[in-house]
């Protein structure tokens, strides 16, 4: 079991509160990428951190990629670390661990961490300003906690899991209940430039509340097949682009497809179509002949080192490789029933 960020604060102008926060220390650094510092420098001008020799504490300013990069340069030199998460793709922000990735973009690891962050600042006129599309990737990360969860318990009965493990699993189902009653609004609330409650509830969804199913749930609350599929994407190249919650949300199809719950894809197929989640290899972008695109996705997600195995115990290339097949089929009559081919 791991925890979340030592403290926690989400609300509009939250980046106020950083200042008084860093009267703790006498250094701080700020780990960032350009266009994430250029937001963060618009929403608080102030000077906030100097360089990195001798930092006592770094501040992480971005998304996943930065916040991740700050949480394991904190592990490497010792020091504290907070989180400001500018875009919505992922739940680094609360999450003492990163994903790590080779220069070429493959998958690497998940690398775990000593320390959770001293502060999570959430703000919300920050975050409504964001780009859509991280936030739509970070919806389909988070989608996936509880459809993984599900799937690793579900073979041992709920009297019989820890207290803490049923935590985590209450945490996943919040998130999910979330996610597909409130998408729909907070997206219009992005549009429109308000933060309104269905856009809090969805934030929260995906930065803190998803943090929780792992931190609570412990091995019971991991990546599963739907996070499989995505590392099996990264040695297909022209999906580099795709945002890793996207491809994270087309696992969740491929691995309910492989898991015997075909329904709860055809349950999901509308919402997905509706708020622009890709569910085929047209939507994702995939221009690799798609048998020799179902042939590398099936033979990397069935290793035994990936956690395909974790939703599906003795999964085989064959078993994947048909349900990426069925998913393209069952995406083409939802798309055929929806009559938006007339």
């Amino acid at each position: 079991m791991r925890s979340g960020p030592g403290q926690y604060l989400c609300q509009t102008g939250a980046l106020g509160f950083l200042a008084p926060k860093l009267q703790h220390f006498q250094q701080p650094c700020i780990i960032a990428g350009e266009k994430s510092l250029a937001a963060f420098k618009r929403a608080m001008p102030e000077t906030t951190a100097t360089a990195a020799a001798g930092a006592d504490v770094l501040i992480g300013i971005g998304g996943g990629r930065a916040l991740d990069t700050a949480k394991g340069t904190a592990e490497l030199l010792n020091v504290e670390y907070i989180t400001l998460p500018t875009v919505l793709g992922t739940c680094a922000a609360t999450t003492p661990l990163s994903a790590v990735y080779w220069p070429d973009h493959a998958f690497r690891s998940v690398d775990y961490y000593h320390r959770s962050a001293y502060l999570t600042l959430v703000d919300l006129a920050l975050l409504i300003t964001s780009p859509r599309d991280y936030f739509l990737g970070g919806i389909g990360d988070t989608l996936a906690k509880w459809y993984e969860a599900e799937a690793i318990t579900r073979h041992q009965p709920a009297e019989t899991l820890p207290v803490m493990v049923r935590m985590g699993l209450a945490a996943a189902r919040e998130c999910r209940d979330v996610l597909l009653r409130d998408t729909p609004a907070a997206l219009d609330s992005m549009t429109a430039g308000e933060v309104s409650p269905a856009f809090q509830r969805v934030v929260e969804a995906i930065l803190a509340v998803a943090g929780m199913v792992g931190g609570c749930a412990g091995e019971s609350g991991r990546m599963a097949g739907a996070h499989a599929i995505h590392n099996a994407m990264s040695h297909l190249p022209e999906t580099h682009s795709v945002l890793h919650g996207m491809k994270v949300a087309y696992g969740i199809l491929v691995q309910l497809v492989a898991t015997g719950d075909e329904q709860e894809v055809v349950r999901l197929l509308p919402f997905y179509r509706h708020n622009g989640f890709p569910y085929n290899f047209a939507t994702l972008g995939i221009t690799t002949p798609a048998e020799e695109a179902i042939g590398l996705l099936a033979h990397y997600a069935a290793r035994e080192q990936e956690t395909f195995r974790l939703a599906l115990p003795g999964v085989t290339e064959e078993q994947i490789a048909a349900a990426l097949r069925r998913v393209e089929q069952l995406a083409c009559d939802a798309y055929s029933l929806s009559g938006a081919g007339r």
